[in-house]
């Protein structure tokens, strides 16, 4: 029997509260198929099956919160065997010296199990994101079972509103009015934000103490911790921003890009090329990664931030790279962040380039020991081949952990990333 228990979604996270549950004792799992939403200081989050096998019992009920590591459901692994099995049949009574024992009369049969529609955990998941009733829904795949396109007709079924039975039981708790919830669709994440609105006070500015406070202890954390070192240089885009150009000219408006693809892309790059910046510090001692899992300073509607990560992120042709990162941040700002994406980074790059800002002096995310950071894409004189001109330059740079590397290392990453937007081609 494996324990399911309340994961770490970063380094901030002491606590969080179960949400909604997205399976139910007796139900198979795979490993990465979606059972819990998980609410934290910063954000709602799906949280993700780490083996495969059947939901034995869940403990946490859905409004608890409990401590990190705290068993939330147990889990038959795949191919063991239930407890019934485990013990195996009931040995047989002796028979009596003189006559054959009485034959016991059959069991009572047993009741049937309510039904269900037959659907995969994904889809179960993925319906009560939509808040769909399953038992309403018509299942038109092999067997009668409901397929990710039965859902989304049942969603496009006008005038007809759902709520999740956990948001129907959250509004009557918090009483808040479902009429005055928009959508037709209503989620938990819904109501706990509509209870928020009315607890706004008169200035209407969001109360995000507790983001602000995890926040900030984990920054207080990472200053007090990590040695910090700084590095920055100007990285003239003239190449870049003409095969920019040049791509967004012959490309759907869908498929344009953006600079940060090519500044994201250049980064995951330059991180696999000096690997001594791509990993974590653990237990007194840095350990590189397998992979560049390339993390995504997003900030929040009504503030905060959070920073998950685009997996892999060194193997992403820019396009693909580009509609991730719409995706992530789409979904991040949405509430609908999977945990794996909130685990997994190993290096983490901020753009505050959009807010104008020029230069970016950052701090790392334990346990991590490096983040980049890159400002606007500006016009600046810029003196190449002996000749001045005006061309767009942009200012990246490099806050390094000094027990991981050193500032020639940090200078190496940065160099590498220059060398690769003067070739953007090759991305």
């Amino acid at each position: 029997m494996a324990r399911f228990v309340m994961p770490s979604l970063g380094a901030d996270m002491t606590e969080g509260t179960v949400l909604e549950w997205l399976v139910h004792p007796g139900d198979q799992v795979r490993k990465g198929d979606l059972v819990a939403v998980v609410d934290t200081a910063k954000a709602a989050v799906d949280v993700e099956c780490f083996t495969s096998g059947t939901i034995s019992e869940i403990l946490v009920p859905p409004g608890e919160k409990v401590p990190v590591g705290t068993p939330l459901a147990m889990i038959i692994p795949a191919g063991a065997e239930t407890p019934e099995a485990a013990a195996g049949p009931e040995a047989p009574k002796p028979a009596a010296a003189v006559a054959p024992a009485p034959v016991a009369p059959p069991p009572p049969p047993r009741p049937k199990p309510p039904h269900r529609p037959p659907a995969t955990p994904p889809v179960r998941a993925y319906a009560a994101h939509a808040g769909v009733d399953l038992a309403a829904v018509h299942g038109t795949g092999r067997d009668g079972a409901i397929t990710h396109a039965d859902v989304d007709r049942a969603r496009e079924t006008p005038h007809r509103r759902r709520v999740s039975p956990y948001a129907r039981r959250l509004a009557a708790e918090l009483g808040v009015d479902l009429a005055g919830v928009g959508g037709d669709t209503v989620h938990a994440r819904d109501v706990q934000a509509a209870a928020r609105q009315e607890a706004r006070p008169p200035a209407g500015k969001r109360d995000d103490s507790a983001m602000r406070q995890a926040i900030g202890a984990l920054m207080a954390r990472s200053k007090r911790e990590i040695p910090h070192y700084y590095l920055s240089t100007t990285i003239d885009l003239a190449a870049a921003t003409a095969w920019l150009h040049e791509h967004n000219r012959r490309a759907p408006v869908a498929g344009r890009l953006v600079p940060a693809a090519l500044l994201l892309k250049a980064s995951a790059l330059a991180a696999r090329a000096v690997p001594e910046l791509n990993g974590h510090w653990n237990d007194g001692a840095f350990q590189p990664a397998g992979e560049v899992n390339l993390g995504v300073a997003i900030s929040l509607r009504g503030g905060g931030l959070i920073a998950p990560a685009l997996g892999a992120a060194d193997t992403l042709a820019v396009p693909e790279l580009m509609a991730r990162l719409r995706d992530l941040v789409s979904r991040a700002r949405d509430g609908r962040l999977r945990s794996s994406e909130l685990t997994s980074a190993t290096l983490t790059v901020t753009n505050l380039g959009d807010l104008g800002v020029e230069s970016v002096q950052g701090v790392i995310y334990p346990p991590q020991v490096g983040l980049i950071g890159f400002g606007a894409v500006v016009e600046r004189p810029w003196a190449s081949g002996g000749m001045l001109g005006v061309r767009p330059v942009v200012t990246a740079t490099l806050a390094g952990d000094h027990r991981a590397s050193d500032g020639a290392t940090g200078a190496r990453l940065l160099n590498t990333i220059d060398g690769l937007l003067q070739r953007p081609e090759e991305l």
